[in-house]
């Protein structure tokens, strides 16, 4: 690993903190975690940069997910068999994450992105409650198969703004609200981060010793996120979602348009 300088360290793991607390809410940790690292350290191969930051937010996701099932019931019929389809699937795009140029994805996730960001501001129930009637054996595996084979594969490949994409299935498919939407996406996103850092390891990209560093300060990050949804309820998930996904949408925008 290239040394990094102490003010690029602290910066690097105040990133991993906040990118903690935003995972754990409601996903998106990586619009600030890939950057910074990108930033913090110029030259690095983006494999590698997708590498280390799946090791820190592998612990995060981790950590988020055994907090959110020891304070709420966790729907597993629905979490555990997208996590299962999850950890192939991200490990299959992290493999074919070299050769899809940046260019190819950038329109198509911004396209989603103001999709969500519409469904979501057209429905101001969408969330705050719970809609059991949703949850149909279709709906139940539409879910598992857009969480484990679709949002997985996008996680693999690129990364930024998986929880948030998850949360807003499990929300829209089978009516969850978006503090238990958001405790399984956790659940599925730490299946992803696992598939996409056993091949990014296998392969050389991670950095061992910095990630390690991050992983502290995502786990202290996540830990407060997940005990601040859980307390604060779907309302204020809801907020952070639609904050998220204007963020998300802005990055994407400029790395399109301006950069």
């Amino acid at each position: 690993m290239p040394p990094v300088d102490p003010v690029s360290l602290t910066t690097l793991l105040s990133a991993a903190a906040v990118a903690g607390w935003v995972d754990a809410v409601v996903g998106g940790g990586g619009l600030l975690l890939l950057p910074a690292l990108l930033l913090g350290a110029p030259g690095v191969p983006v494999a590698t940069a997708l590498g280390t930051n799946k090791l820190a937010a592998i612990f995060g996701t981790s950590t988020a997910a055994l907090t959110y099932a020891r304070r709420t019931k966790l729907d597993w019929a629905v979490a555990g068999p997208a996590a299962g389809l999850a950890v192939l699937t991200a490990g299959l795009g992290a493999v074919l994450a070299g050769a899809v140029p940046a260019g190819a994805y950038r329109p198509v996730v911004l396209v989603v992105l103001v999709s969500v960001a519409v469904f979501v501001l057209t429905r101001p129930r969408l969330g705050v409650v719970s809609l059991p009637g949703r949850r149909t054996p279709v709906r139940v595996a539409t879910a598992v198969a857009v969480a484990g084979l679709g949002i997985a594969l996008y996680d693999g490949l690129i990364g930024p703004g998986t929880g948030t994409f998850l949360v807003v299935a499990f929300t829209a498919l089978v009516g969850a609200d978006f503090v238990h939407a958001s405790a399984m996406a956790k659940v599925v996103n730490a299946g992803t981060n696992l598939g996409a850092l056993v091949v990014f390891a296998a392969t050389g990209h991670v950095w061992w010793l910095l990630g390690a560093a991050m992983a502290v300060c995502n786990v202290a990050g996540a830990a407060v996120g997940a005990r601040m949804a859980l307390r604060r309820g779907s309302g204020f998930v809801r907020v952070v979602l639609l904050v998220v996904v204007l963020a998300l949408m802005g990055k994407l925008g400029y790395d399109q348009w301006v950069a």
